[in-house]
């Protein structure tokens, strides 16, 4: 091959290269960068967003698209307009049912696609600005198309990892004195859960049925009658691994994607009958709601905040260093059918015991594998104040303490008609970062 070639090929290679990773470098998360996208001061998708999720127009099959202020953006069809040439991705990676491939590709290149999106949406950028033709192919109103679940979740583990929740929880059911059992603050409490039923925002599900047991008489069956809501978040597994691998603390943020809001919904009345001794089953197991937009975790790193201190000192393996939690606002809002959403909770996932990094160390510590697209949630999230708690078991105390909704009736737990909102949004500055909504309504069981 003349040298000519072999110096132009070596020059495209370095250039594809420089590409590639140069955006890498840059701060996406600057609170002075602007898109020529008008994103309104409240906006949960800001330029510094860019947040990944799965759509459909109810024209095309589903595509990968990110959410910046009121829009999604079409990332297959940017894709198919040749925006990203310089970045290694599959022809249709774009156009699969799920994210997982295209999370599957690794953080060097998600991070270059992102870095790349955000170069396209920075105001001194006319690329994209100037080409009305490819605007019109590439953005939708977000309120014009339908989210979808934005990754095939294989396995799904829960959590329990809220000091104050599982306070509030052993303060009601065992000893006021000695609330939490033996193991709590020594390892991370979870059990698998299952993934056939997790549903994306906007879904709504018929009340579950199940065995209840009234005081001082047999077991009866029938429809739930305390149905609840958990206040969660969940972190989505990036990379996988194979069995016999564990993933330490200080690497654990190389395998976390990124993270959505969760609703865990349980049947109380079945779940005290069912629990003991392997724990709920029909009360956990039929549905769970998630938010579409998936926030990658590079976009979070910002709002960092210290945790609570851990006593006594955890063993080696879930030792941690750095700041721990992430300062996230969360709140629930219940609206009855036909009425305004009340807003019953309001706390912060900086409220976590136990962390993702511990959480995901203690998962993989005796070699069980995970994969792309699994599903670790937090367990229900509650402040010390009683406006905080994450669940209506504890905003009512077990039913005895009703909360007043707009339209004044009470709630004890949640009605038929009731949709339950989760919202999440982390604030430093001008610099917002949010979830979106995490939405389902509760229909009469069938």
């Amino acid at each position: 091959m003349p040298v000519g070639k072999k110096m132009h090929g070596l020059l495209t290679s370095i250039a594809k290269f420089t590409l590639i990773f140069e955006p890498m470098s840059k701060n996406l998360q600057d609170p002075s960068l602007r898109s020529w996208i008008e994103v309104k001061p409240d906006s949960d998708f800001p330029i510094q967003n860019l947040p990944f999720g799965m759509f459909t127009d109810g024209k095309t099959d589903p595509h990968a698209c990110c959410a910046i202020g009121e829009y999604v953006i079409d990332l297959q069809k940017l894709h198919e307009l040749s925006y990203f040439n310089n970045i290694p991705l599959p022809v249709n990676v774009f156009a699969r049912t799920y994210l997982n491939d295209f999370i599957g590709l690794g953080k060097e290149t998600t991070g270059a696609l992102r870095a790349r999106i955000s170069e396209l949406l920075q105001t001194d950028n006319k690329q994209l600005q100037d080409n009305k033709a490819d605007r019109e192919i590439v953005f939708k109103f977000q309120k014009d198309v339908t989210m979808l679940l934005p990754v095939r979740i294989g396995d799904y583990t829960d959590f329990y990892s809220s000091i104050d929740h599982a306070t509030n929880v052993g303060k009601m059911f065992r000893d006021p004195e000695n609330a939490l059992l033996p193991n709590w603050k020594h390892l991370p409490v979870g059990y698998h859960g299952r993934a056939s039923s997790i549903c994306v925002s906007g879904h709504s599900f018929h009340r579950p049925k199940g065995q209840t047991k009234p005081t001082d008489a047999p077991p009866v069956f029938g429809a739930c009658k305390l149905l609840d809501f958990e206040l969660e978040t969940a972190f989505i597994i990036g990379r996988s691994t194979q069995m016999g691998e564990s993933v330490s603390t200080d690497k654990a943020g190389e395998y976390i994607f990124g993270m959505v809001l969760f609703n865990d919904w349980s049947a109380r009345d079945i779940q005290t009958w069912e629990y003991v001794p392997l724990g709920p089953f029909l009360a956990k197991n039929f549905a769970s709601t998630m938010s579409p937009w998936i926030v990658t975790i590079e976009a979070l790193e910002a709002f960092r905040v210290k945790g609570y201190k851990q006593e006594p000192k955890v063993l080696p393996y879930l030792e941690y260093s750095g700041k721990k939690n992430i300062d996230i606002n969360l709140e629930v809002y219940i609206k009855p059918e036909n009425s305004e959403a009340a807003r019953v909770c309001e706390s912060n996932y900086r409220y976590m015991y136990w962390t993702m990094e511990q959480q995901l160390a203690h998962h993989t510590v005796n070699g069980c594998n995970i994969n792309v697209g699994d599903m670790m949630a937090s367990g229900t999230i509650s402040g010390p104040e009683k406006h905080q708690f994450g669940s209506m078991l504890e905003l009512s105390w077990r039913g005895t303490n009703p909360l007043k909704m707009k339209d004044g009736s009470e709630r004890k737990f949640i009605n038929d008609h009731d949709t339950v909102i989760l919202r999440g949004w982390c604030k430093k500055g001008d610099l917002r970062i949010g979830f979106g909504e995490c939405a389902a309504k509760v229909l009469p069981a069938t």
